[in-house]
């Protein structure tokens, strides 16, 4: 006997109430339970997505709900994904592949029913390949303008015959009229299958929320399983830009400003969430209106519509800016769309992405790009052989990242090329990729997650040549004591010195795991005790009291 997978759903009152992040800790719970467990999310509507190792594309949540699994991403687990290529159209990509552009009456009304076997079929797969499901919805399934043709939310649930918990983003407000209103717009059968209710993003004392909780029992007849607090921070790849909104703007005394163009279209702004988890960087999207300010860095993201994103650049006065920044020297990086955005010319004859057969690029990178029909959809393998950006030199063996554009890019003069691209998804190649200007500030590619690779393999030669390893950055102090610049511990050996300029706290993460490494550690206590000498001789012109000090305040932990 076939066995079929155990089931559970999150189906949500609205978008953005933390369908994904409760997927994707449940998916974490059972793979930790021993399940071989998996997500899946039928449809999704997203510009963030990712090339599974067969080429396929699906959406970048699944990916990190499959990653909290351990389980291998497969397009089985997204066959639907609808990219919006402007208003009421997107690109329809099913198990992987692009299937064409089409309007949201076309799809509601023609071609959902083909989504729909394509989704019955990856469902059967999903369900005899894994011990547990855990399916996500989409929006709301209360929705009764497209409930005929749903092929995500409920329709989902009665073909497996999944429970359901619905969940409220009681941060919002209006929880409690949200999650009565969907039950209420819920058939018979429907509303049968939803086992609980989820109250997400609480903040404060939970007695006060207890009467809530007892009128919706009541009032719904379906208990409150349980009340999530508000988290910040949980680091998991967002879906879509919507939660760009959530972004902290408080960072203005960090010593790198990179300005991030958040385009109408932008695609993959994950590429630059590496980025704003460095501690000395402050990342800042420049929407609508927003000025660019003086930042040490530009970066053009990826666009689902390269042409009309350019033209935003341009109406907004944007891409003059831009240029003129970079003739005086500022740094411009393009990654894909954006990388197409940097060169001469921007051609969509066949109207792949829009109405425009042509727009003007910024000029700043010799070549112009051809959209065509063919999506090339790859993880890619690539190396840095040497380049020459901001008077420094790069290299780099076995970088990974993964392409997803459907534009042919070609030079109208010599240019020194980037990356050489040695393997796409299983196949080994032998491939130029990305340009870089002559003053070596202005460089593109159609490699996404550049900014994830990290030069481990030079920190881990440098360590293992020295005898002392200092961190003399912010990273380990107060509130973010759980963090630490070197997150392999295998780069510690017992003859290995270990400092830390933080005091507090006195011993850090990084001190902690040297010391269990064998290695000898200092603190920051003894960069606190001179450097407040030197600011007390500053001030009152005598010299302060250092071993009075020292012997006072240096036994107290």
């Amino acid at each position: 006997m076939t066995k079929i997978a155990k089931r559970v759903m999150f189906q949500g009152t609205s978008s953005h109430v933390g369908k994904s992040i409760l997927t994707t800790a449940f998916c974490r719970i059972l793979a930790q339970d021993g399940y071989k467990t998996a997500p899946f999310k039928a449809q999704n509507m997203a510009l963030n997505s990712y090339v599974t190792l067969s080429g396929g594309e699906i959406g970048r949540s699944t990916v990190a709900q499959a990653e909290a699994a351990g389980a291998l991403p497969i397009v089985e687990m997204n066959p639907v994904l609808l990219k919006p290529t402007g208003n009421s159209c997107s690109q329809v990509i099913l198990l992987g592949t692009s299937v064409g552009n089409y309007s949201a009456s076309e799809y509601q009304n023609h071609y959902s029913q083909r989504a729909w076997d394509t989704v019955k079929k990856s469902l059967d797969y999903m369900e005899t390949h894994y011990d547990a499901l855990v399916i996500e919805g989409a929006g709301s399934p209360a929705e009764v303008n497209l409930k005929k043709n749903d092929i995500v939310n409920m329709r989902i649930a009665k073909e497996c015959q999944a429970p359901v918990f619905l969940i409220a983003d009681i941060d919002r407000g209006g929880a409690l009229a949200s999650i009565v209103g969907t039950l209420e717009l819920l058939e018979p059968e429907e509303r049968a299958l939803v086992k609980g209710l989820v109250i997400n993003k609480f903040r404060g004392d939970i007695s006060l929320l207890e009467p809530a909780l007892t009128f919706l029992k009541e009032k719904t007849g379906i208990p409150v399983l349980g009340v999530i607090p508000y988290l910040e921070d949980l680091g998991i790849d967002d879906e879509d830009s919507v939660s760009l909104q959530d972004l902290p703007s408080d960072h203005v005394m960090r010593d790198i400003h990179i300005a991030v163009m958040q385009t109408p279209k932008i695609s993959n702004f994950t590429d630059f969430d590496a980025l704003n988890h460095e501690p000395d960087v402050n990342l800042r999207f420049v929407q609508q209106g927003d000025m660019i300010g003086d930042p040490d860095l530009i970066l053009l993201p990826g666009s689902k519509n390269t042409t009309e994103d350019l033209l935003y650049l341009k109406r907004q006065g944007y891409a003059k800016e831009i240029v003129e920044m970079a003739e005086k020297g500022v740094p411009v990086i393009g990654i894909c769309g954006g990388f197409q955005m940097l060169g001469e010319k921007v051609c969509d004859p066949l109207h792949v992405e829009s109405s425009n057969d042509e727009v003007e690029g910024l000029g700043l990178l010799p070549y112009t790009t051809s959209m065509h029909g063919k999506k090339n959809t790859y993880q890619v393998t690539f190396d840095c052989d040497d380049l020459p950006f901001l008077n420094m030199q790069f290299a780099g063996k076995g970088m990974r990242g993964y392409e997803i554009h459907m534009g042919e890019t070609t030079l109208t003069k010599p240019a020194q090329s980037l990356f050489h691209i040695v393997q796409r998804s299983e196949d080994k190649v032998d491939l130029q990729d990305g340009f870089i200007n002559e003053k070596r500030n202005v460089f593109g590619t159609y490699c996404h997650g550049l900014f994830d690779n990290d030069d481990h393999t030079a920190l881990r030669d440098s360590i293992a040549q020295s005898y002392l390893l200092i961190n003399a950055t912010s990273v380990g102090m107060v509130p973010d004591i759980d963090d630490t610049i070197i997150k392999d511990t295998s780069l510690f050996r017992p003859e290995l010195v270990v400092a830390d300029v933080v005091y507090e706290p006195q011993e850090t993460r990084l001190l902690r795991e040297a010391k269990a490494a064998g290695c000898q550690t200092f603190n920051g206590m003894y960069m606190l005790l001179h450097q407040g000498a030197k600011a007390f001789q500053i001030w009152t012109g005598q010299e302060m009291p250092v071993s009075v000090i020292k012997e006072k305040y240096f036994s107290v932990k």
